[in-house]
């Protein structure tokens, strides 16, 4: 069973959706009992850093999550939910993340560089397709292609403190982490749930990597 990590925030139902196709027993819950029996964990998010963390707190799902991801489950972060494994954020006058990988999280820079000629910010948030480039080998992105789109809607991005943590990079404006590993611990700044065949065969990537930690 993977659980999804329900805190009120968040696509979880499309999430759900996208993790039964795959074939995966998947649970939304916040009862630490049934997130605590999983074989994985996913983190979802949709909405504000700060009151993520705040809803996560209140809930005691700070402590269990980042309990289960430090014995080695296999957790895996989605948009919101990658930002909320960093150690902190600046968004909305900053708070603390749950700091399972080190590093902030802070505003995409979407001014495109073009040398000396003044060119005009792209929009924000960054909302569509943008391929993704992976950095090193991982049994999260098995059979994925380098340069293969994901869709994207987000305005900030992390900042890993270890270059090592990079799992994907993406662009828009700057080049940006948009995927992180770190142990059993991995983020995705993009939407697998609505990035059609590639964001499926991620997901299925998880759940085998939830299986082989069970095994």
């Amino acid at each position: 069973m993977i659980a999804i990590v329900d805190y009120g925030m968040g696509n979880l139902r499309s999430v759900e959706k996208a993790l039964e196709r795959v074939g995966c027993d998947a649970e939304r819950t916040a009862d630490h009992e049934r997130i605590r029996a999983a074989e994985g964990i996913v983190l979802p998010g949709v909405g504000a850093f700060p009151r993520a963390m705040e809803r996560i707190g209140e809930l005691g799902l700070d402590t269990v999550t980042r309990e289960r991801a430090e014995a080695g489950v296999p957790t895996l972060g989605i948009c919101l939910g990658m930002q909320l494994l960093f150690s902190a954020s600046t968004e909305l006058g900053g708070a603390a993340g749950l700091d399972l990988v080190e590093g902030r999280v802070s505003a995409i820079d979407a001014l495109p560089e073009s040398g000396q000629k003044q060119v005009a910010p792209l929009k924000v948030p960054h909302i569509g397709w943008s391929p993704v480039s992976w950095s090193k080998p991982s049994r999260l992105t098995e059979g994925l292609a380098d340069a293969e789109p994901f869709y994207f809607v987000h305005s900030f991005v992390p900042r890993p403190a270890e270059a090592a943590d990079t799992l994907g990079t993406a662009t828009y404006g700057e080049r940006f982490t948009c995927a992180v590993e770190r142990g059993n611990v991995y983020g995705v700044q993009f939407h697998p749930e609505k990035s059609s065949g590639a964001g499926l065969r991620l997901l299925r990537n998880f759940a085998a990597v939830c299986s082989a930690v069970l095994a």
